[in-house]
């Protein structure tokens, strides 16, 4: 096929309606720019929920790992206190990962903060709260992957339990919880697409404002897959990236 055939070809397909409906969808006044901004408040919502979720995760970990460490017997104020807390822990762990997030979002948006017409920032609260339970056992298993001798070698030198956490336990247990960190990245990063059940603006609300002026579902939805679609890929392969000079430094 030589240059002007497939010109030809090209300005054919154009001319049916799968290419008005392309020039309506991504073109006709200038709507890339909705997807583009829903593509910049998609990555914004996913990187707040996820530092909202990995202090939630940090939070809760400690303090389920402290619980599991505490010397059997001994009955002390501290450990009333943190016996209580491991039980609100494991109640919020229990709810928010045995019910959909779809459901946490709409009471979210629908009932805990109705009078608020900041959906977005609802959205990233509801994300954040829910991915905070799963990376809460992320960080516990890292912790607890480390040697319970470390530990007690940090104690039986004088150190605090939380000064050994810090210096000691957790910076050997980082290598081992940041691909699983990375994926629920990536994981948290689709899941943006649920705050628009409560109308926070982000890639597919986007798209659901463009199909309502166009009528056409196809091209807008196809358009919010590839955007994710190609996210993904470019993060998996940052995520592949690292782990690969994190088990490169290993062997040095």
């Amino acid at each position: 096929m030589n240059c002007a055939t497939a010109v030809m070809a090209l300005t054919g397909i154009w001319d049916t309606g799968l290419g008005r409906a392309f020039y309506k969808s991504f073109l006709e006044q200038d709507r890339w720019q909705l997807y583009l901004s829903g593509l910049g408040r998609t990555l914004e919502v996913t990187v707040l929920a996820l530092l909202l979720g990995t202090v939630l995760g940090v939070i809760t970990a400690l303090i389920r790992v402290g619980h599991d460490q505490r010397r059997p017997g001994r009955v002390t104020p501290g450990s009333v206190i943190i016996s209580a807390l491991n039980w609100l822990v494991k109640l919020y762990i229990t709810v928010i990962r045995g019910t959909p997030m779809v459901v946490q979002l709409m009471i979210l948006g629908f009932v805990v903060f109705k009078s608020s017409r900041n959906f977005t920032m609802v959205g990233v609260l509801g994300l954040g709260i829910n991915s905070g339970a799963y990376v809460s056992e992320i960080i516990r298993s890292g912790l607890m992957s480390v040697d319970q001798g470390q530990m007690e070698a940090g104690r039986s030198l004088g150190l605090s339990y939380l000064t050994t956490m810090v210096n000691v336990v957790i910076p050997q247990a980082v290598k081992n919880i940041l691909p699983a960190l990375g994926n629920e990245f990536i994981t948290l990063l689709k899941d943006t697409s649920l705050i628009s059940v409560i109308a926070g603006k982000e890639l597919l609300y986007a798209a659901k404002a463009v199909a309502a002026k166009t009528y056409d579902f196809m091209f807008p939805l196809l358009g919010v897959s590839v955007a994710y679609l190609i996210m993904v890929i470019l993060f998996t392969m940052l995520l592949g990236a690292f782990e690969r000079r994190l088990r490169a430094s290993d062997h040095r």
